[in-house]
């Protein structure tokens, strides 16, 4: 019996992580630890372009499966569900978890219900860009599979043991009352973190840790004793460190400058802040870090956007570090942090005030540990996984599966 044919009927856990202009999914055997079967992308969704399904088995090469569904989120859900169940390693689908964005008070990863969907529609105005496709995602999910429980795991639970005070806005408390507050975001990324370095590394449980997730998407979480204490994403995931095509925090003055004098309106505005800005906004010219770290020695304004990221990825760990009252550990992940030795040396350049230290060579060969042997501050690469991280939190959340009954 081939792989393939083995797998058909084995259970396992589906992961559907739905982005603004992506959707990736993995299907993970539901054993103790998952172990991956199967992952991939389809994107760009939502826009002119037609999509791209890019699919990995281990060991494997990814691929590129010819689209023939629509590109709209919609029909580009409902046809990568499609191929989806129509592939040999897939096998029998026992459950299904979903990256939600946003959970407000809710942290655990939990079953959903319509109850929950009620609510997550209720959430809405609190992450306008995501959760409306994410919670389409969960319906057509259902559709597809229909009877096969599905999980839902928050963005914003890592978050939780944030302090009162590191979680306020400085804004009326009637606003504060309605849930306008510092949330958190990267969370799933965040736990998976911490519990690689606490494989790698059991004594930083009771560490001073900072974590630097650095992608099209990038946000540093300090965390002291196993918790999170503080994060440089607030209310919404456009806050914070400045990204691939979002801004980070700005003055409220140039947002209001935006409207009154550039005569903007506010659906303009925002599609600026999350789409045309960071990197893209500053170089002019690609959101990609890689490309622009290939042209800044022959233009100025990608230099300035790669910069400009790494001076403010510098001052948030320093920020980071004043919270922690000192730090131990610095771990950097994400397409940019893990990808990116360049990048990784300019942050750090600056911080041995800090006991920051990086090694040359071994920073630009990619290890595990790129510190300096004599530095009091480890510092480490390690590569997120977030599909993983929601594949565990689902077995959690569903538990083994029943035996079943002889025929």
């Amino acid at each position: 019996m081939t792989s393939d044919a083995a797998a058909a009927g084995d259970p396992t856990v589906l992961v559907l992580n739905g982005g603004s202009s992506s959707i990736r999914f993995a299907v993970f055997a539901a054993t103790s630890p998952p172990l991956l079967r199967l992952s991939g992308k389809l994107a760009p969704v939502g826009g002119t372009v037609p999509p791209t399904l890019r699919v990995r088995t281990p060991g494997g090469v990814p691929s590129e499966v010819p689209w023939k569904g629509g590109g709209d989120h919609r029909a580009a859900a409902a046809g990568l569900l499609d191929a989806i169940a129509a592939h040999p390693a897939t096998g029998r689908v026992r459950a299904i978890g979903h990256r939600l964005v946003h959970g407000m008070e809710r942290h655990d990863p939990e079953r959903i219900t319509p109850a929950l969907l009620r609510e997550l529609v209720r959430n809405v105005p609190f992450a306008r860009e995501h959760l409306p496709r994410e919670i389409e995602l969960v319906r057509l999910a259902g559709r597809r599979f229909p009877g096969i429980p599905q999980v839902a795991c928050f963005d914003t639970a890592f978050h939780r043991t944030m302090p009162a005070v590191a979680r306020l806005l400085p804004i009326p408390r009637r606003f504060t009352d309605a849930g306008v507050r510092r949330h958190g975001f990267h969370g799933i990324s965040f736990s998976y973190l911490m519990e690689e370095l606490l494989r790698i590394d059991p004594a930083s449980r009771r560490k001073r840790v900072v974590l630097a997730h650095l992608g099209n998407g990038a946000s540093l979480a300090a965390v002291r004793d196993g918790k999170g204490v503080d994060t440089t994403m607030g209310f919404t995931p456009t806050g914070g460190l400045m990204m691939g095509t979002r801004s980070g925090d700005l003055d409220p003055g140039v947002i209001s400058w935006f409207a009154r004098d550039a005569g903007m309106s506010r659906a303009a505005i925002d599609r600026m802040l999350d789409d045309g800005s960071g990197l893209l906004g500053v170089s002019g010219t690609s959101a990609d870090m890689q490309v622009l770290l290939g042209r800044e020695a022959s233009d100025p304004r990608a230099k300035e956007a790669v910069d400009l990221f790494c001076h403010l990825a510098k001052r948030w760990i320093g920020a980071m570090a004043a919270v922690l009252g000192g730090i131990d550990t610095v771990v950097f992940s994400g397409g940019i942090g893990e990808n990116a030795p360049d990048v990784r040396s300019r942050i750090c350049d600056g911080l041995e005030f800090l006991g920051i230290t990086i090694d040359g060579r071994r920073n630009r060969a990619g290890s595990a540990l790129i510190s300096k042997a004599s530095g009091p501050v480890q510092v480490r690469v390690i590569a997120t996984d977030e599909e993983r991280m929601i594949a565990r939190s689902v077995m959690r959340a569903v538990g083994p599966e029943p035996p079943r009954s002889p025929r």
